[in-house]
């Protein structure tokens, strides 16, 4: 079978088969970072670049294909990078632009596509299964990924297959700013070749270990049984022999840009005493923060509600670079309550809702310093997790009353106190 397809200049890759169950289209947006900055300064265009944290703490949040050719990329302390390539052109990055431009692609992708899923600010799925009575699932495919580029000025790739896994393996191999269609019962021919670390769920840790026992590509665990993986590797034994197969039944889950979570407190007593106030609010944005990274979510909208003892009721809301990371969720937070805040009657009632979600890591806001804030939130939700989520809180938080209905499991001890 002939893989490989001219059109054009531009090589395109697909196979060729009659028939397909689902037609699942996963396309990616691609060194999303480095792309952005490029539209708005064309002499990038060519040249290595970093983009993430200067400092000596900072973290590559997207390296361009010219850094890659050297080792830099993403994830990797900034100092590692900058040694590995010298020459690259080091930005630290404008989560507003990003979150402009993510925006302008979604909205062609939710007027072109009947169920769409956002699973991050440069990635997205898109259901077109039945399609090819009316267009043909490649050929709208291709329109539509032409479309993106041409009203964007972004590159895109994209992989179509009939599951998500095999789907985003494939747009992951067309890269840079090509496509691959793969058939329908050609799942395990395509991804048979290709190292394990190709696999979504297989990171650095468990692919070290697939190769002390002598797994290096997929097709090795092609070769195994079930039972064998997940003798090796537990529970994920059997989801990663699943997907080495090619074969994921998980559905598109539509993207809802109005999606939100939100905390209310009425006080027992009207008040107006500042300080509970903003340690009310400061627990609230903790406690919704944290829901944001627990779920693997980030949010680009934040709201404020205030109920006077009048029962007159006002809000405010303010679009932001998305995020889930306590510090710029508090300080947009604050920044709304002082505004809409009036001295005179008492409070009754405050408010905080974050809406605009998303999956995403909360990486993306934090170039400033990512390494320090990363370990410090890791660190901070891991006891969470463990003991529950009023085990750890800034001291500003400590006035308010217990937020939620989680108990506290440290029988009696305070909390850890974070005054940073």
């Amino acid at each position: 079978m002939d893989y490989f397809h001219k059109d054009g200049n531009n090589p395109i890759f697909h196979f060729t088969f009659a028939f397909m169950k689902r037609a699942i289209l996963h396309m990616d947006l691609d060194t999303f970072f480095v792309s952005c900055e490029r539209l708005l300064d064309s002499d990038l265009v060519g040249k290595p670049i970093l983009v993430g944290g200067s400092g000596n703490r900072g973290v590559v949040s997207a390296a361009s294909y010219e850094a890659r050719t050297f080792g830099a990329r993403s994830g990797i302390p900034m100092k590692m990078a900058r040694l590995l390539c010298p020459e690259a052109i080091v930005i630290q990055g404008n989560s507003d632009i990003y979150t402009q431009y993510s925006k302008m692609v979604t909205e062609i992708l939710k007027e072109s596509v009947p169920v769409l899923e956002k699973s991050s600010i440069d990635e997205f799925y898109a259901d077109l299964s039945g399609m090819d009575r009316f267009f043909g699932t490649y050929k709208y495919a291709s329109e539509l990924r032409k479309k993106i580029t041409t009203e964007t000025g972004l590159p895109i790739s994209f992989g179509l297959s009939e599951n998500k896994t095999v789907s985003k393996i494939a747009a992951n191999e067309a890269k840079p700013d090509n496509q691959i269609q793969i058939e329908y019962g050609f799942e395990k021919a395509f991804l048979a070749p290709l190292s394990l670390k190709k696999i979504p769920m297989i990171g650095d840790k468990t692919f070290q270990r697939c190769l002390s026992i002598g797994l290096h590509k997929v097709s090795d665990i092609q070769k195994m049984s079930m039972e064998a993986m997940k003798q090796i590797f537990g529970k994920n034994g059997s989801k990663m022999w699943l997907r080495a197969h090619g074969i994921d039944n998980n559905p598109i889950i539509e993207y809802h840009e109005r999606k939100s979570i939100s905390k209310e407190r009425t006080f027992e007593k009207d008040t107006s005493d500042i300080e509970k106030l903003k340690a009310t609010i400061t627990a609230m944005v903790e406690n919704l923060a944290y829901q944001l990274r627990k779920g693997g979510k980030i949010c680009s909208c934040v709201s404020v509600k205030i109920r006077y003892s009048n029962f007159d009721t006002y809000s405010k809301q303010m679009k932001i670079p998305y995020t889930a990371a306590d510090h710029i969720l508090l300080q947009k937070t604050w920044e709304l309550f002082q505004k809409l805040y009036d001295k005179r009657p008492l409070i009754r009632l405050v408010g905080v809702r974050f809406s605009g979600i998303t999956n995403g890591n909360y990486q993306i806001s934090l170039f400033d310093n990512p390494a320090k804030a990363i370990d410090l939130y890791t660190a901070m939700d891991e006891i969470r997790n463990r003991y529950g989520h009023q085990a750890i809180k800034r001291a500003s938080a400590m006035g308010a009353r217990s937020i939620g209905r989680m108990s506290n499991p440290f029988n009696g001890d305070p909390p850890i106190l974070l005054t940073h």
